[in-house]
């Protein structure tokens, strides 16, 4: 058995240290390609950018500011389904129709009133208590509604993802199993983000979000599992400090493809569902500024 490697590469911005890339892995020489590679798809770029990765094939992890806050944008409403799942797990019942059809809409067309509907419905408590079974310590809940501005880090999303993707005592298999079809089946126009350079012969399992504020700029995040026969990992990287919304899709899509390039090396490249070149994706309330449905990656909205 292969010792697992840490390396390490110090990014610098006007002569100030920065957080640097760090990976291990089983897998000989994979810890030090990807931190050549994550650090280079990510130099240059001005956001604050957050990457973890875990590979349960190659027994591979990488970090980079794996604590930093964010305000969530979209990707809380995984979270938010898998919080509405755990409770009916509860008391032992099914989804209602209406549920279900608010958590497609959710999940699948990033549907910001089936997402405030669930928000309320769940209350504080509950969405609390279900962060505590999953061990997402990091994250606080928007207050008065605003769910948007959840705060997240890269590890929460990550414990997240795992949760999803192996059999555990938070949620069952038919509802980890659910999340994970819901993920799988987002609009094209939201295909975009960590499927970037995906091989075909993973299944793809994503949710983004993006979001501008007078602070940092546009918040813009992607979170994705890939599993199948051969494949059991997932990424998560979260962006602020983005000029455009677009920028923040670049910066994502140049570090997952530097990872989908680097596990699966000989893997044949996708061919289906490939990242839209017309990202849309919804905008959440903020104090002062109402929500908005799919709204395209145009660097000319600020």
């Amino acid at each position: 058995m292969l010792v697992p490697v840490t390396v390490s590469t110090t990014m610098g911005t006007a002569g100030a240290a920065t957080p640097a890339v760090a990976c291990t892995s089983q897998k000989a020489g994979l810890a030090a390609k990807l931190v050549k590679d994550i650090t280079a798809a990510l130099k240059g770029r001005v956001s604050t950018t957050a990457v973890l990765v875990n590979d349960r094939v190659t027994r591979t992890s990488c970090v980079l500011r794996p604590d930093q806050a964010f305000d969530s944008a979209s990707v809380v409403k995984t979270t938010v389904l898998a919080a509405l799942l755990w409770d009916a797990q509860k008391t032992g019942r099914q989804l209602t129709s209406t549920e279900k059809s608010r958590a497609t809409a959710m999940i699948t067309k990033s549907d910001n009133d089936a997402t405030s509907a669930l928000w309320r419905q769940l209350g504080p408590t509950r969405i609390k208590g279900f962060l505590a079974a999953a061990g997402m310590t990091k994250t606080v809940p928007g207050a008065n509604g605003y769910w948007g501005l959840t705060q997240i880090t890269a590890r929460d999303q990550q414990r997240l993802l795992a949760i999803l993707t192996a059999r555990n005592h938070v949620l069952t298999d038919a509802s980890r199993g659910y999340v994970l079809q819901l993920m799988n089946a987002v609009v094209p126009d939201q295909r975009w983000g960590t499927p970037a350079g995906s091989p075909s012969t993973a299944r793809i399992h994503v949710k983004n979000g993006w979001l501008p504020r007078a602070t940092h700029g546009w918040r813009v995040h992607s979170i994705g599992a890939f599993t199948g026969t051969a494949h059991n990992y997932q990424i998560t990287v979260l962006t602020h400090g983005n000029k455009t919304m677009d920028d923040g899709v670049a910066t994502i899509q140049a570090v997952a493809r530097s990872v989908h390039r680097n596990l699966n090396p000989t893997a044949p490249a996708r061919l289906g569902y490939v990242p839209t070149g017309t990202p849309e994706e919804s905008v959440p309330a903020v104090p002062g500024r109402p929500a908005q449905d799919a709204v395209p990656a145009n660097p000319a909205l600020r």
